[in-house]
């Protein structure tokens, strides 16, 4: 995503990122972006946890709201000209949507975990997953 921001930064256009505490990268290498940083209370032992729907959860409800308060803020003056958003980011599209704000969604992760979620249905079908876990474009939701 960074070296996405270079490149777009390089063709004229002004980046702003919007990212959590947690894993920040570290910006003073990259002095011509502005950062807004969302305060997400996010500790070591909670992101060690092997449930990714879990952790995904929590990042949505400790997220959403000053990703909104920020997004919304920055639409203010109508000067964006889209969002660019990770994947696991999936609780921002209804909050650009509902600002009106384009969007384009990347999924930043490797090879092996595209073939994973592409294997997901094989699994679940097979039933080696242990709990049945439905994917809806980038939306993960728990089925109970």
């Amino acid at each position: 995503m960074i070296q996405l921001a270079n490149i777009l930064h390089h063709k004229g256009f002004i980046i702003t990122i919007i990212h959590t505490k947690y894993r920040c990268p570290n910006l003073f290498n990259y002095p011509h972006f502005t950062l807004h940083l969302i305060p997400d209370g996010i500790s070591e032992s909670e992101v060690s946890t092997k449930e990714v729907v879990s952790m995904l959860k929590l990042l949505k409800d400790r997220c959403i709201g000053p990703f909104r308060d920020i997004l919304a803020q920055l639409s203010f003056d109508d000067s964006i000209a889209c969002i660019i958003i990770d994947a696991i980011w999936y609780f921002t599209y209804e909050v650009a949507d509902n600002l009106r704000i384009p969007r384009i969604v990347l999924s930043t992760g490797c090879v092996g975990s595209f073939l994973a979620y592409a294997a997901m249905p094989l699994l679940q079908d097979k039933g080696y997953l242990s709990m049945k876990v439905s994917v809806s474009g980038a939306r993960l939701t728990e089925e109970t």
